[in-house]
C-alpha cells in the first residue's frame, strides 16, 4: 500500500510504499495521530482499512479513481502518484 501523509499546510511529510498490513497502518496512525483522514482508492480489499478506522475513531474516505477527475484525467498513473493526489483532495487542495 502506498501511504501519503500531508500536513495541514500542504507539505508531504511521509510518502512510502509499505507492505499492506494492519501493523503498518497502525504504525503510521500512531506516528501521525488520530486527527487524520484515511483515504482509499476503491479496490476489493478496502474493507479491513475501513474496519480499522472505525475501531480506532479515524475518519475514512473511499473513492473510485474513475470518478476522481484529477486521477482519471492524468496522463501518468501509478499508486505513488495516486496516493499523493488523494491525500491532496482530502486536504481540499486543488490541482
Amino acid at each position: 500500500m502506498y501511504i501519503c501523509v500531508i500536513n495541514n499546510i500542504g507539505e508531504t511529510v511521509f510518502h512510502k510504499n509499505m507492505e499492506c498490513s494492519r501493523d503498518n497502518l497502525e504504525l503510521v496512525t500512531n506516528t501521525f495521530g488520530k486527527d487524520i483522514v484515511v483515504g482509499v482508492e476503491c479496490i476489493f480489499t478496502w474493507y479491513w482499512v475501513a474496519d480499522f478506522c472505525a475501531e480506532n475513531g479515524i475518519e475514512f474516505a473511499l473513492g473510485h479513481a474513475y470518478y476522481m477527475k484529477s486521477i482519471h484525467g492524468g496522463k501518468t498513473k501509478s499508486d505513488k502518484i495516486d496516493s499523493e493526489k488523494i491525500a491532496n483532495m482530502l486536504r481540499g487542495a486543488s490541482f
